[in-house]
């Protein structure tokens, strides 16, 4: 299979290394909106400009999208659609009803398949949460994130003025996992569930007190929590927290029609958060291809995916093997 990567972030290089241990797919091309001549594959994968992309369409069987959620994504992947199968990672979860409807539009118009929102979460945790929950309906679904790194929080930090660089972890509450785990079914607020720690790296001159202040009061991302702020130099925080970590858990507690009591745990700890979501792309790339064989068409998400298309194994061999 002939797969495409748009984007070469870090989400794009994630992709990238997942296709060199996938034996049926290989890279074709690197597509950027950069100066691909500025653009350096780690793997020796060609690098392209974006506009490329449409006269290579022959050449590609499935298009992975790496762009990001909040403003490239809703836009990249329905254009995309009409011309490619494709795959992407969209999770705002409050928006996928809208970008599911605005992809599958765009994929039945090109006769393509597009799979969208596909990761962690949402992705195989969605998965887990509907096993879960189909198998005990009397049940309540509890997703606890980290301990890992937050992107997003981390770069709302470096919007702060008086901010050189910062990376915030989110940090479940063990006491609240381990009343889920127990079999009780507490209404939690977020902040029950998740702390959030800083370390921050100052610009000279800025004023620590009033940067905390900041971050502790920040609506939506840090007011609600209990915030810890670490302040560090530039040089611990990149020695100390380059990583992109991240990881959680999804715990379903409930009963049977006996009344038996029920848990359900899925758990994840990742080293990479981006090396793990391109691992889970290239794999629902395959399945896309699939799908596109068999003549289907339109927009899928993980829950749409029968299991057995996300592996290179014959499903003589997943029977046999795994069943």
């Amino acid at each position: 299979m002939k797969i495409a990567i748009v984007g070469y972030g870090n989400l794009g290089r994630g992709v990238e290394a997942a296709l060199t241990a996938a034996p049926d797919m290989t890279a074709v091309g690197i597509f950027t909106r950069r100066d691909p001549k500025g653009v350096q594959s780690a793997y020796g994968v060609p690098v392209y400009h974006m506009d490329a992309l449409a006269d290579m369409a022959d050449g590609i069987d499935v298009v992975i999208n790496c762009g990001g959620s909040a403003t490239d994504l809703p836009t990249s992947t329905p254009a995309l659609a009409e011309k490619f199968h494709v795959i992407d990672s969209f999770d705002t979860h409050a928006n996928i009803l809208a970008h599911r409807a605005n992809v599958d539009k765009a994929a039945r118009k090109g006769g393509k398949v597009a799979i969208i929102s596909v990761g962690w979460d949402p992705g195989m945790f969605s998965v887990n949460r509907l096993y879960a929950q189909s198998i005990l309906p009397n049940s309540k679904a509890y997703t606890f994130w980290g301990t890992g790194v937050s992107q997003g929080h981390s770069d709302a930090i470096r919007r702060i003025e008086g901010v050189a660089d910062a990376r915030q972890y989110t940090v479940p509450v063990e006491d609240a996992v381990a009343r889920v785990r127990a079999g009780e079914k507490p209404d939690f607020k977020a902040a029950d569930m998740h702390e959030r720690v800083c370390y921050v790296a100052l610009k000279q001159g800025a004023d620590a007190a009033k940067v905390e202040q900041a971050i502790v009061t920040m609506p939506n991302y840090f007011a609600p929590y209990k915030t810890t702020v670490h302040f560090v130099s530039l040089e611990e925080l990149h020695r100390d927290h380059a990583g992109l970590p991240h990881g959680g858990k999804v715990i379903v507690s409930g009963n049977a029609a006996t009344g038996s009591a029920h848990t359900i745990e899925y758990a994840l700890t990742l080293e990479s958060n981006p090396d793990f979501t391109g691992s889970v792309l290239v794999a629902f790339a395959r399945a896309a291809y699939r799908l596109g064989q068999r003549g289907e068409v339109g927009c899928k998400t993980a829950f749409d995916i029968v299991p057995i298309y996300l592996s290179p194994e014959s499903p003589e061999e997943l029977y046999a093997h795994l069943l």
